[in-house]
């Protein structure tokens, strides 16, 4: 979630990064799943893009979900940006192009996850009905082009939107026209966060095939079924991809923070303003050299912000972020949260996984993830398809949840969010790839009647 931190306290060295990000170990006990998802606004009348100011816009969508709710308003300058749950944790926010998003709270069951999503879908409904608005549920917006849809008043953005095109061809795609959904999860220390990392990123390719839900771009078929991934090849790759260096000996918190020290930097936030520092270097900000505001030092804040505009496959904060999939309907977000909860909270579970990635070497890995946004579930690693690894990592997830016994009023355990996901892996075929039969057949080459059938 874009949303930034505010922690002044100073940042006197290397160690203080590493240490800041250990904090966030944690007993199991005390684990967490947090998922985000970023819908696409239209208007339904003419399916055009809804722009931030007006009496039926975005600033007037957040303002009716700021009544509805009660939350606490996120600003930038004048404008409402964002909304912000003091008490439970929750927040929505906007992406560049407008693209609307709930980070959910730290939740202990899917099951919460479940109630959370369906409880924003009818809100977003309940406001965005009397404006017109609808929301779709696909990856990637699939009818306007980059110059038709709206920028949101957001200081970091105008800074990311500027540097980008020197530092990859498809930033400005990336940020004004992709959708996504994440699942947030926890580590108990740095061992169990190495072993997290590194099955979440060899799977993350799995991610991107069984979510794939990109096929459209222009109103034109783009020859992809995750567009969405496939964008992220061609964006800031000093920021972005599979992290080979994580699988090396000595991964851990520092080798991490060493990371990110060498991810330039976009912007330094003082007060309201955003200082647009890109291409700096923070370990210049950490030592008072930035050459942009000398004499200044770092904080916390800046750290954290810095942080979060790194954009590898899984990203490491306080906890690990999956970032490999394209949204899709409310079942499939509760199913990348239940995937992942089912591997990463049971230990049996997340040591299969490891044994199942742990020989597929970084050329490999890359092969896969430089694949599969093409072929989806018909990639190979290792001389095994993704169906057949998908079962397995299904069939592990599953019996995790099962072990982990947290039951609904029904009396089913959180293994029922993973059915969405059964369908694909038998016939071997994705969302996308249904909609390009759609749109090849019944709709006539039109992505019109998408504004319909992937809409939540």
């Amino acid at each position: 979630m874009a949303r930034d931190i505010i922690d002044a306290h100073s940042v006197e060295s290397r160690d203080a990064l590493v240490s800041w990000l250990e904090a966030g170990c944690k007993p199991a006990a005390s684990f967490r799943v947090g998922t985000e998802h970023e819908k696409i606004p239209f208007y339904r009348a003419d399916l055009t893009p809804v722009p931030y100011e007006g009496a039926r816009g975005i600033r007037a969508l957040l303002e009716g979900m700021q009544s509805l709710l009660g939350w606490e308003a996120i600003v930038d300058g004048d404008n409402l940006i964002g909304l912000f749950d003091a008490a439970g944790g929750g927040a929505i926010s906007l992406e560049p192009g407008g693209q609307f998003e709930l980070s959910g709270a730290p939740l202990e069951t899917v099951h919460q996850t479940a109630a959370e999503i369906d409880a924003h879908l009818r809100q977003v409904s309940e406001i965005g009905a009397p404006l017109g608005i609808g929301f779709l549920a696909l990856g990637m917006s699939p009818k306007w082009t980059l110059a038709q849809t709206p920028i949101m008043p957001k200081g970091r953005y105008q800074i990311m939107a500027r540097y980008m095109p020197k530092v990859g061809t498809r930033g400005l795609d990336m940020m004004f026209r992709t959708a996504t959904v994440q699942s947030n999860l926890d580590f108990s220390d740095e061992a169990d966060m190495v072993k997290k990392l590194r099955v979440g990123l060899a799977l993350q390719p799995l991610l991107t095939a069984l979510f794939a839900n990109s096929p459209f771009t222009d109103g034109k078929l783009n020859g992809f079924l995750s567009a969405r991934s496939e964008i992220w090849r061609h964006t800031d790759n000093h920021r972005a991809g599979m992290l080979p260096f994580a699988f090396e000996p000595g991964m851990g918190f520092e080798r991490y923070v060493d990371y990110a020290l060498d991810v330039p930097m976009y912007f330094v936030k003082r007060g309201a303003q955003y200082h647009d520092v890109a291409g700096a270097s923070f370990r210049d900000l950490l030592a008072g050299r930035l050459e942009a505001l000398p004499g200044e030092r770092a904080t916390i804040s800046d750290w954290a912000n810095h942080l979060s505009t790194i954009f590898p496959e899984v990203r490491l904060k306080r906890y690990l972020e999956m970032r490999g999939a394209d949204v899709g309907p409310a079942a499939r977000i509760c199913a990348l949260s239940a995937l992942m909860v089912g591997l990463y909270y049971d230990s049996a579970a997340l040591d299969s996984a490891f044994d199942l990635v742990r020989d597929w070497s970084a050329a490999e890995r890359q092969k896969l993830r430089d694949d599969v946004p093409r072929l989806a579930l018909g990639a190979t690693i290792a001389g095994r398809r993704l169906t057949e690894i998908g079962r397995e990592i299904l069939a592990l997830a599953r019996a995790g949840l099962g072990r982990r016994a947290r039951l609904d009023e029904s009396g089913r355990n959180e293994a029922v969010y993973l059915d969405p996901l059964d369908e694909f892996i038998e016939t071997g075929r994705v969302a996308a790839q249904d909609w390009i039969a759609r749109f090849e057949g019944e709709w006539n080459g039109a992505v019109d009647p998408a504004f319909t059938e992937a809409c939540y």
